[in-house]
């Protein structure tokens, strides 16, 4: 899959737990082979949607952020959320049945 978009984030943190931080973020992938200027050609034209205040004011409105990025950007972001949770399953023991 190849990655595109902006994210749309929540963001969640509980002053009783220390460190605990958690987001919640969408974003839009393509099949891995598809022509990287289809790829910047939909960036481009999803960032520049939610660049609209009447867009971002809704969003604000739902409790949410528009992060817009970049593939390799958010590619770097699904990286560093698949690390930080699988540290998190792995202490917790959890397994997939």
């Amino acid at each position: 899959m190849r990655l595109i978009v902006a994210v749309i984030a929540g963001r969640l943190c509980w002053e009783f737990v220390p460190g605990y931080e958690a987001s919640t973020w969408y974003g839009v992938g393509v099949p891995k082979n598809t022509p990287a200027e289809i790829v910047d050609k939909l960036n481009k034209e999803i960032n520049a949607a939610f660049a609209d205040p009447n867009m971002k004011a809704r969003l604000a409105d739902l409790g949410g952020t528009v992060l817009a990025s970049s593939p390799a950007e958010f590619g770097k972001l699904i990286a560093e959320e698949t690390e930080k949770w699988a540290k998190v399953i792995k202490f917790s023991g959890a397994k997939a049945d």
